[in-house]
């Protein structure tokens, strides 16, 4: 399978508007956000309504994450999910079962879209990372494929 990057996107305060950027995986899309820098402390903004994939019905926060820990680790069949590292940093790789791609989270202003039947794992967090995970759906232990192999036959018979 072609994996491509890791991937650094970059983002400079001064953005104004929300831009999007394709990454080659199925579905999966890089949003950079507004970003204000204040000598008060800078600001970056997202609004649900407006350019956001979905609007969200939960969220969670992962952080304190041992050295050399990997979460994710599996697909979600309906679940879609928009990560932010809003501290620290963070890997995630995303994988549609033909295409893998790693980028590095490192900016508040800088999210990824992850849709459903979307392969995602994070790692190398930083001592300091709080990854900030939107998800579309309700927790539901149904809607989780934790088995590469199975997640491969479900994305192919999908196609």
């Amino acid at each position: 399978m072609p994996e491509q990057g890791p991937i650094k996107i970059e983002s400079e305060p001064g953005e104004t508007r929300v831009l999007t950027v394709p990454t080659g995986v199925r579905g999966v899309d890089i949003y950079r956000f507004p970003w204000v820098r204040d000598p008060r402390g800078d600001l970056t903004v997202g609004e649900f309504d407006r350019l956001f994939p979905f609007r969200p019905k939960r969220y969670f926060i992962v952080s304190g994450v041992p050295s050399g820990e990997i979460r994710g680790e599996h697909a979600h069949k309906q679940c879609q999910q928009f990560l932010i590292c809003a501290y620290g940093q963070c890997s995630v790789t995303v994988d549609d079962g033909i295409t893998r791609l790693e980028v590095l989270l490192n900016k508040p202003s800088v999210g990824i879209y992850v849709p459903s039947m979307i392969w995602g794992r994070q790692f190398q967090y930083s001592a300091d990372a709080a990854l900030l995970v939107f998800a579309s759906e309700l927790y539901d232990p149904d809607d989780y494929i934790r088995d590469y192999s199975a997640f491969l036959k479900a994305a192919r018979s999908a196609d």
